[in-house]
């Protein structure tokens, strides 16, 4: 995990790596729960036996899983000392190029694209990568915005 000392330290990382999360293991179970806590129960996640003649070999995590696993993943990253509040300020692009097949483990990447300021504080544009363990293709690319209050 990288630790900046400083908001200030932060944003002069503008353009670089941020660092890497742990490895996470999607388990059935916890498709099994995303599909429960959504309503999203279409049989390429939750049907093993179906899934396993489908197109992707088995079942599949849904997409928002995995963007739903960002915060915990970003926790890993990194770490900005001396902060009042930093707070989850929404989304720009997400995309899903890759299906992250059940079982898998991902892993998230971030690189700090930009910081602006806004009357709230400092708008952090943090594009996140997440890929899966054996793969080149990620499985997802989202532009995260974090608001950070010195």
């Amino acid at each position: 995990m990288r630790t900046f000392a400083s908001l200030d330290e932060f944003v002069a990382a503008t353009g670089e790596v941020l660092g890497q999360s742990e490895w996470h293991k999607v388990t059935q179970e916890q498709v099994d729960a995303f599909a429960a806590a959504t309503g999203d129960y279409q049989w390429i996640h939750v049907d093993t036996e179906r899934a396993a003649s489908g197109p992707f070999g088995g079942t599949i995590a849904h997409g928002y899983l995995t963007l739903a696993l960002l915060p915990v993943m970003m926790m890993e990253m990194y770490r900005i000392e001396q902060l009042t509040m930093g707070i989850n300020y929404g989304l720009d692009r997400v995309r899903f190029p890759s299906p992250v097949p059940t079982g898998s483990q991902i892993r998230a990447e971030g690189t700090l694209r930009e910081v602006r300021q806004n009357h709230l504080g400092s708008l952090a544009h943090i594009r996140i990568r997440v890929e899966i363990e054996g793969q080149s293709k990620a499985a997802c690319v989202a532009d995260s915005l974090s608001l950070f209050v010195a």
